[in-house]
Formats: structure tokens, sequence, C-alpha cells
């Protein structure tokens, strides 16, 4: 098995050094999915690699999704099968090959609101879903009468439905997922850098050789070169394409997505569900726990890295769900909320405005590749993708991509591990769901947990103000999982921030005193960031409560970031 890098700040400070000592194959731009698949895909073909990301990986769109790795049910209906089968394909090799610890099938309720036609019509979609892309490791689509809906979903409304199907997809923690892309990117050699903003591109006549970039926790700065680099920034695509003085093939819109958390009890149901809107379809998504509840649709041109939720989004999804639910939900009931960009193809023609959810890479010019648009669920075909496109730059010899084959880390093991749950349960003295818990977020990587555990036994104990979290996975995002913030633990590493009613402030000061040691915080330090994480959550909580865009932004933008650096140390 691969070896696991530890991501602490030794780490960073040898990362550091590395990236302006030597020249790189590959210089990735962007720490999200797709950010993390091209180091992965580049790495594994042999590949000299650095990934620079400017906040944390899956800061922005990939920790921000539906938490849904799936086909695109809804795409069955645009006729786009090409779409729908090569990401029901990566759903099946994330089930089975590449991550069963982190994906993990989910069942959803789709409601049948019209009588004679729409049964049919929905059984042929559910029919092709479930035979399309080698689709074998989730049940089969059921048919439900009224009756056997409402016992599964007891909280529909008996009047709002003629009876339903039932349907497996997949699921998953975005942003643990696109970190363990990135930690096994790293194990095969790649060096991954967050808090690493590019603030150039190097050039030699019309090509690209590489990048000027600064390091926001330090303020220093180092050139990197490299054959090629490869843009997968999303909603900030055109940004670097600017730096590189020159038009882009494609431009991106960003279209805002806003989810809302609810606590399980407050929809009494067994299963997912599905519902149409006029202009799409709503999720509920059980989430532990919690149901997360998504997604809006919106134009967004204001601040792309603190995306805010406005009122206004939020009355709109309790609308449609609580227009199929007995008992409905109320702003009361909202325990997190989140708002995220998705990166969508816009051209200037009609040709390429319809590749809105498909994904397309570009070389615009010599040594630079643009990779936008798509889902993230074919994260990894995107990446190949941009990975052959560079070839032209990296010459003959680039081997094809295997990441078909390679497993993330924590996969190895994992399956023995779940069906030894009662023994590890004596022997670390943990509880059966707690263990269940660590297996479905770390896999096989949980030894390196015991490891800390065996260290540290206090370690054992709950984190205060998140109960269902222990201690020592907080230490672990700053030991092992390149966590820099108080932010990057609460909101990422673990889903603390959209999960407890506080947003994660009742554990804010816990969990900066854990990591602290790790991180070199002294007492000023510990408190400063516990001060920028409870502005962040009382300027979203003001975003929410704002009637439109506009304002919304201009509340979340009014809280001071963590990773500027001359503001962190003002």
């Amino acid at each position: 098995m691969t070896t696991p890098p530890r991501l602490d700040p030794g780490y960073r400070a040898k990362a550091w050094r590395r990236l302006g000592e030597r020249e790189f194959d590959v210089l990735v731009i962007g720490g999200g999915i797709t950010g993390a698949g091209a180091a992965l895909d580049a790495a594994t073909r042999g590949l000299s690699v650095a990934l620079v990301e400017q906040r944390d990986l899956a800061s922005g769109t990939s920790s921000r999704s539906s938490k849904l790795m799936h086909g695109g049910l809804r795409y069955l209906e645009k006729m786009d099968f090409g779409l729908v089968r090569e990401a029901l394909k990566e759903r099946e090799l994330a089930l089975t090959r590449l991550a069963p610890h982190l994906v993990k099938p989910v069942p959803f309720l789709y409601p049948l609101t019209h009588r004679m036609w729409e049964r049919p019509y929905v059984t042929a979609g559910l029919t092709l879903y479930d035979n399309m892309g080698g689709a074998r490791s989730v049940p089969g689509h059921r048919q439900l009468t009224r009756n056997g809906a409402q016992r599964l979903v007891p909280a529909l409304r008996k009047d709002g439905h003629t009876g339903a199907l039932l349907y497996y997809d997949a699921q998953m923690d975005d942003a643990r997922h696109t970190l363990t892309v990135a930690r096994t990117a790293a194990a095969y050699g790649a060096i991954v850098m967050t808090s690493t903003r590019v603030t150039e591109l190097d050039r030699a006549g019309e090509r690209i050789v590489g990048a000027e970039v600064e390091d926001l926790e330090t303020g220093n700065r180092t050139g990197v070169r490299a054959s090629v680099v490869i843009n997968c920034t999303g909603v900030w695509t055109d940004d670097i394409q600017t730096l590189a003085g020159g038009r882009g093939r494609f431009n991106v819109r960003a279209s805002k997505g806003v989810h809302i958390v609810v606590a399980r009890d407050r929809i009494n149901s067994e299963v997912g569900l599905i519902l149409r809107t006029p202009s799409s379809v709503l999720f509920v998504i059980p989430w532990g726990t919690h149901w997360i509840i998504g997604t809006t649709d919106t134009d967004w041109n204001l601040d792309l890295a603190h995306p805010a939720a406005s009122k206004a989004d939020i009355d709109y999804l309790l609308a449609h769900v609580n227009s199929a639910l007995t008992n409905p939900i109320t702003h009361d009931d909202i325990q997190g909320v989140y708002a995220g960009l998705r990166p969508l193809l816009s051209g200037e023609d009609e040709q390429t405005s319809q590749l809105s959810r498909e994904h397309a890479v570009a070389r615009p010019q010599p040594g630079l590749i643009s990779i936008a648009g798509g889902k993230y669920t074919t994260y990894r075909v995107m990446a190949a993708d941009a990975i052959d496109a560079a070839r032209e730059d990296l010459g003959p010899g680039v081997a094809d991509s295997v990441t078909e084959h390679i497993p993330l880390l924590g996969a190895d093991g994992y399956p023995a591990l779940m069906n030894q749950l009662d023994r590890l349960s004596r022997k670390h003295d943990l509880p059966v769901w707690r263990l269940t818990h660590l297996l479905g977020r770390y896999g096989s990587l949980v030894h390196e947990l015991f490891d800390l555990l065996a260290a540290d036994p206090s370690l054992a104990e709950p984190l205060p103000g998140a109960e269902e979290y222990l201690k020592v996975e907080i230490v672990y995002g700053a030991t092992n999982e390149g966590a820099l913030h108080l932010d990057d633990l609460l909101a990422r590493r673990t889903r603390i921030s959209i999960e407890t009613p506080s947003r994660g402030v009742d554990s804010a000061q816990a969990a900066a005193d854990l990591v602290a040691p790790v991180l070199g915080w002294d007492a000023g330090r510990v408190a400063r960031e516990v001060d920028l994480y409870r502005g962040r959550v009382e300027a979203e909580r003001e975003s929410q409560q704002a009637p439109d865009d506009q304002e919304a932004n201009a509340e979340r933008t009014s809280a001071r970031d963590a990773r500027i650096w001359a503001d962190a140390d003002g």
C-alpha cells in the first residue's frame, strides 16, 4: 500500500522550498476536485507535479455541492445519455474500487403526482438509469403504491402523490473526498501546497513556462517552473486566463447553489426524496443525523470566494420542500446553510452555451491548459482529459491515464475492517457507531488515528459542542491533512460548521487549543483564530437574513479572512 503523506507544517515548509528549486512537468492551479484529480492523474503517469491552491483544499465548490456521486437522473430527460452513462460508470468505480470507504449507496423516493402517464415514463427512465454505465453496486428501482410510499416516508402529504418509485444513487462527503484525492496525489509524489496564490504567469514569448506564487501564510514569494500549467480554478478560470495575457476558448459563468441542513427528526422518512420544481429538481438527502435540502440555481456576479445565501434563497428551498411535507420546516429548524458556485460553461455561440453541464478542455496558448464545467462525479475523466491535452507541451512518451485502477488512500483493507468492527470496538474501547463513523471518513487510515489515541488517550473524548466527533479528528486534521486554520478544521476536515446549532462556535475554542501545539500557535494566535471563526459565522448568519444577493454579499464579505497574511497579522 502507498505510504500516506503527513501534510503537517514540516511537509509544508519542505514543499515550499521544493517549489522554487526544481522544474516540474505539470503545475496545477486549483485545489478543488478537478485540480486534485489532475494532480493524481499526472503523478500516477510518472510526471513531476506541483499543485497550488490559494485557500484550502476543497474550499470552493468542491465542499459545497449536494454531496452526491450520481449519474444525474434529470439529464436523461434532456436525452444526454453520454453524460449520464459516463457519470454512472464513475459512480460504480468509486463505490467498488476507488473509494468504497467514502462513497456509499443512498436511496431516494421519487413521488408521482400525475396519474396514468407519469409512472411508465419515470419507470422507463429509471430502467435506463439502473443499467447504464455498468451500474451493479446499488439495487434496482422499485415500484411503490401510495401506501407503500407513505410507509417509507410518513412525512409526505398523502394528497400530494399517487404513489412513488424508489431508486438508488451514491453520496459522499465532498470535502473529505477531495482531500483524499489530493493526499493520494501527494503519496505518488505530487507536491500539494495550500494558501499559495498565483500572482502572475511566467512567459517565454507566447509560451507559459511557470508561475509566480505567494505564500499567504508568510507573504513569501517564489517562482515555479513547469512545462505546462493546468488551470483547474473553476469559477476563477477566466481570471487565470487574464493573467496569461490572452483570451480563453470558453468563458465560465458562476451559478449559485444553496443548501440548508436540518436535524434528522424534522422529516419523518427512511429514505431521501427527489422532488420536481418548475425549473429543476429538489433533493432531500440523508446526511448522518441530518438532512441536506437543495439546491437553487441562480446567477452570481459578486464575491467568488464567499458566495452568500440570502433569505430569498432559503425561502425558496423551504417553500418547495414544504409543499410536499405534512409538517413544514421553518427557519428555526435550520442548523446549517451553505452556498457554492457551479462553474458553468458559457460561450459566444449557441453550440458553446450548450456545454453547460459537460466539461471542456482547451489549450488557449502553448504551455497552458484550461478545464472547466463538468460534474463532481466525473472529476476523474476531466482530469485525464486535461493531462491528455497537456501531451503537446510535455513531449512524447507520456503514459496513458491509470487512475481507473488507483484506489484512494484508505480504500485498501476497508472491507476487512468493517468486518472487524466488534473486535476493533473492544480493542480501542470505542462503541461500534463511533468506529463506523471513523471508518466512513478515513477507511484503513483509521490506524493513524489509533496511533494518536495510543499516545494521548484523552483524544478519544468527544469534541465539546460537536459530540459526534472525537478530539483526535481535529488533531489529525492538523498533523496529517494539511489544515492551517480553524475554518479548515470546522468547515472541511469535519462538517461541524453545518451540522451543529452553533455552526461550530461552541467548538471553536476547544479545537483551537487542540491544534495549537501542532501548528505553533501561541495564546494570541489561538484567540485570533477563534475570533475570526466567530466573525465568519456571524457574517454568514447576517447574510442569511438579507433580502437579496447584494445585501447578503455585503454582510458576508464584512468578515475578516484568516488567509490574508497582512490582515491576520495586523
